[in-house]
């Protein structure tokens, strides 16, 4: 069996009867309020223990996160390895052609003028989305 976030999630969701989309869809607002929820406490984990430790459970929560995200992307049937891929895309070109790092006071990586923004729109629209009045 494949390791993949996705192709994990997608044989448990099938496996439970869960929702597991192929195209991108607009799901009803109570399915998307449910995985709003199941997302933000799989993130209020992650704060939580990220200050308390012990590694092993921050590691634990990390994984349940993505878990969760990929089944949240599952259930509106977005390929979110693709959407990753386009983000990664669009994070590298904050790298300057000088080969120089824009950075806040806290380490954060900046946006430099290269940046291009991630278009998250065409890498659904590649996945047989169609967006309301297009």
């Amino acid at each position: 069996m494949s390791s993949s976030p996705a192709d994990l999630v997608r044989a448990f969701h099938l496996a439970f009867g869960l929702d597991a989309r192929s195209t991108p869809t607009e799901v009803s607002p109570d399915l998307a309020a449910h995985r709003g929820e199941l997302l933000a406490e799989e993130a209020a984990e992650v704060a939580e223990v990220s200050v308390t430790g012990p590694l092993d459970r921050l590691a634990h929560e990390l994984a349940d996160v993505v878990y969760v995200a990929y089944g949240t992307a599952l259930v509106h049937g977005i390929d979110l390895d693709a959407v990753l891929a386009e983000i990664h895309r669009s994070n590298m070109t904050k790298l300057g052609p000088d080969g120089q790092v824009a950075r806040r006071a806290d380490g954060k990586v900046l946006k430099g003028e290269h940046y291009e923004a991630p278009d998250v729109s065409a890498v659904l629209r590649r996945q047989g989305w169609v967006a309301d009045g297009a």
